[in-house]
């Protein structure tokens, strides 16, 4: 085959992949079937070794001519060529988002400025009105109290009626969507950009609580309104949904009235339903729109004696605005606005149902993040571990959260119904037969049923995910290995049915194995895997081992808002996509003292766990932004002849993880989470402010600097500055095994732990493998000459992440730097620069 060769120092396009420069300055231009034949290789292998360049050149007889060198080099440019391309494409995909949120944030710029119109015009007519009235005038208007919207009635019972009703419902919500029917103010910590969810606010002195989104989908319209409507896959809070009447409506549109069912929160409430209407329509532009509001009359679905469990709660104009983006996508506005009677609920628990932002996270958030998911999913953006599919994985958490719910609610069609166990009345106890179970009637055919034990408290002073977080990551500071093992063994058919409660001992130790997680890792779906061993020696070859699967969600406490979950269900070790599920848990919801308000979400929103919300000995905490709902739920399956002692193990077991929750509560509050001035660490160590000094003095001694910005700071001050050091700065003891005794907060975020949980982490569970041995000469020449500089490296949080810094240091803190001597030494310190997870 010929093949031309130029010489010169032309410009050469990037546009013709036939010629390439070579290593010597000469362009070399490809034939077709010297290109055909290379890409062929490309394809299977984008950069092939040397041999397999010479392999090439000796099978393909018209590539003889071309120097090795020249194959390299052509490789070396298709690779860079597909890098491009890959760039580009990408960088192509974000203006496209950026240019949509633009649009996004420049619509509600101008909603924002039309709401100023109206609020300056608003202002405007009171202060004329005030100058104009009486004093008792004026008195009996500063009321501030929101009164009910009016609405003509409706012929509710004729086709014209419900399509003058799902007209005005159209108009009522576009104008809560996209103009100022409702006074919105943004939600305090979520701010709009291009790399966020959404545009979120909520509303402030309405009829009801209401919040409304904004965001971007890489979905089309029709398919997210498929999502949407189906509410069931995505509002966890949603029981049951059905459609009674569906009839065709203009614009090829469908009115449908709907009866809705919601699970309660807590076990000191009762649920809600909903009879509404529901109006879907296209609008210009291939935009969609789903309305919904609810009826007046006693539409109660089905069954009146479920129905009788239930409180009629309102939906004001409610819905969804789905419009297609330029480029591919869509932009979502979704509005919820509802009245959930909250007379009918303690007063502990009003916030619940008077807060819009609880609203907002457990609805219209939900909604957009769920479609969201679906999206990345749908793109291939999501991977999942044990191969399972991402919307497989996604029922299973649907399964958890569904069966918790319904341990908590306990409804009577479903089965179950309430039996007193000893006269017990903190504790709530129910039985339910197998009628939830049957689809896995082979396996379970020997259960006389499910038993739940539950009860709901109030926790004061304390952070839900802060809570949450250390039950999942410390489960045996709370929870009996050998009564998981019984669920476990219970749920198990044949002859090894009660395995679980052969002589076994457990380890104490969990291991978690991620399965997946949302896309904002508001969720994790894990299997925890609990060691067990055999104390019968014939028994030994078989596992002991406790599995379970597992969802966590709200442990990120800067959500605002936002309810915490802890749910988890015993399975087998490879749990087919069908296993029965009976899932227990804790669910902790914060309860503000007045939510409804926006300048005290914006109070909530900036309190923090830092050292200054602490430091006044005696004041009293914020109990608005502290108060939690802890409900806790456990089922254990039992066997009919077993049914009494089931219930009095549940109520014994139940109650001993109640006290040990409220053990750790009050260790995890505020002032146990932060070393505050004249507290101990830990009985035998000394003070905060003592141990800082020591740690700063110290540093200096060895190292010839200062740790801190200033060494004039007093010791609150500096234990501040300690605590708030971007480097994770940890402390060891000195004892054969080192042990952490303390670790400021970029220590605790590194390891993710907690001042409380930080005491049981031995210095070399923090290294793997390799990190231990490459510790070892280091910490002899630490123990020598009294400190060390490590190179950077790895370590590993209690979660089992992997964490890279660029440098460590380590050196002994001394508890009187006048004398070093040995018998001065407190502990070890060390410092990790620039840490990361990976």
């Amino acid at each position: 085959m010929a093949m031309a060769v130029a010489v010169g120092n032309r410009h050469e396009s990037g546009e013709n992949i036939n010629r390439h420069l070579d290593s010597s300055g000469k362009y070399v231009r490809y034939t077709g079937e010297q290109v055909e034949a290379l890409e062929r290789v490309y394809s299977e292998c984008p950069k092939p070794t040397s041999l397999r360049r010479q392999q090439l050149i000796r099978e393909c007889p018209f590539l003889a001519n071309i120097e090795p060198k020249q194959i390299k080099v052509w490789f070396q440019n298709r690779r860079c060529r597909d890098k491009q391309r890959k760039e580009a494409s990408r960088l192509q995909s974000v203006n496209q988002k950026l240019s949509a949120m633009n649009k996004l944030l420049m619509e509600e710029n101008d909603r924002l400025q039309k709401q100023v119109s109206h609020l300056v015009s608003e202002n405007g007519y009171m202060k004329q009105q005030l100058t104009l009235t009486t004093l008792g005038t004026d008195a009996s208007c500063d009321s501030v109290d929101p009164t009910p919207p009016q609405h003509p009635l409706r012929d509710a019972n004729s086709p014209a009626g419900l399509m003058a009703i799902a007209e005005e419902t159209l108009a009522e919500f576009l104008s809560k969507a996209t103009g100022t029917a409702v006074d919105w103010v943004q939600m305090p910590g979520m701010k709009p950009g291009p790399d966020s969810v959404g545009i979120f606010a909520i509303s402030q002195k309405c009829y009801g609580v209401a919040a409304r989104a904004c965001g971007l989908v890489s979905l089309e319209p029709m398919k997210i309104v498929e999502i949407l409507k189906d509410r069931q896959s995505w509002f966890r809070d949603c029981r049951s949904i059905e459609v009674f009447t569906m009839f065709p409506a203009g614009n090829g549109g469908t009115i449908e009235l709907i009866y809705m069912q919601t699970y309660a929160p807590t076990t000191l409430a009762p649920a809600r339903d909903f009879w509404t209407l529901r109006y879907t329509t296209s609008l210009e532009k291939g935009s969609f729109v789903v309305c919904e509001r609810s009826l007046s009359g006693s539409g109660a679905g089905p069954n009146a004696t479920s129905a009788a469990q239930f409180v009629r709660a309102e939906m004001l104009p409610s819905g969804y605005l789905i419009r297609p983006c330029d480029g591919g996508g869509s932009i979502i506005h979704i509005v919820d606005h509802i009245n959930f009677e909250g007379w009918s609920v303690p007063d502990v628990l009003r916030p619940l149902y008077e807060s819009s932002k609880v609203v907002a996270q457990r609805m219209t958030i939900a909604a957009l993040r769920y479609v969201r998911q679906v999206a990345h999913e749908t793109n291939g953006e999501v991977v999942y571990g044990l191969g399972r599919q991402p919307a497989v994985l996604r029922t299973f958490s649907q399964r958890l959260s569904r069966g918790f719910n319904d341990a908590v609610n306990g409804f009577n069609d479903d089965g179950w119904s309430i039996m007193h166990c000893n006269g017990a009345e903190d504790i709530t106890v129910a039985v339910n037969s197998t009628k939830h179970l049957n689809s896995f009637s082979d396996p379970l055919s020997f259960l006389g049923g499910v038993l739940c034990a539950k009860a709901s408290m109030l926790l004061q002073n304390v952070c839900p995910a802060v809570l949450v977080r250390f039950l999942r990551e410390h489960r045996s500071e709370w929870a009996d290995f050998n009564v998981d093992a019984y669920s476990a063994a219970t749920l198990k058919a044949g002859a090894f049915a009660y395995s679980g409660m052969r002589p076994t001992t457990f380890t104490g130790s969990q291991i978690i194995m991620p399965l997946g997680n949302t896309i904002e890792k508001e969720e994790m779906l894990e299997v925890v895997r609990l060691e067990g061993h055999s104390l019968v020696p014939e028994d030994s070859f078989l596992s002991r081992d406790v599995h379970l699967l597992q969802i966590c969600t709200g442990v990120d406490k800067d959500a605002v808002g936002a309810c915490s979950e802890l749910v988890f269900a015993p399975v087998n070790e490879m749990f087919p996509d069908d296993a029965p599920l009976v899932p227990s848990g804790f669910r902790v919801i914060p309860v503000d003292s007045k939510t409804g308000d926006s300048q005290d979400l914006l109070t909530a929103n900036h309190r923090t766990l830092d050292l200054t919300s602490s430091q006044d000995v005696g004041s009293t905490p914020e109990t608005g932004s502290s108060r939690c709902i802890l409900t806790i739920a456990f089922q254990f399956p039992f066997e009919n002849n077993l049914q009494e002692n089931v219930a009095n193990m549940a109520c014994q077991y139940v109650r001993s993880v109640i006290s040990s929750v409220q053990r750790v509560a009050v260790a995890l509050s505020p002032s146990g989470l932060i070393p505050i001035p004249g507290s101990k660490l830990s009985p035998g160590f000394p003070e905060a402010v003592s141990l800082a000094i020591w740690i700063c003095q110290s540093y200096k001694q060895h190292f010839g600097s200062d740790l801190l910005r200033t060494d004039s700071l007093g010791g609150d001050a500096l234990l501040r500055q300690l605590w708030d050091h971007q480097d994770a700065i940890l402390c060891c003891s000195l004892k054969p095994q080192p042990v952490f005794m303390f670790a400021n907060q970029a220590g605790l975020d590194m390891l993710e732990t907690t001042l409380v949980a930080l005491q049981d982490i031995a210095l070399e569970k923090i290294f793997d493998e390799s990190g231990r041995k490459a510790l070892c000469p280091d910490f002899a020449k630490l123990m020598q000459q009294g400190f060390a500089c490590l190179p950077s490296g790895m370590c590993v949080s209690t979660m089992g992440r992997h964490v890279s810094y660029e440098q460590a240091v380590s050196w002994k803190v001394f508890s009187d730097c006048e004398d070093n001597n040995n018998n001065r030494i407190h502990c070890l310190a060390f410092l990790f620069a620039n840490w990361s997870f990976l």
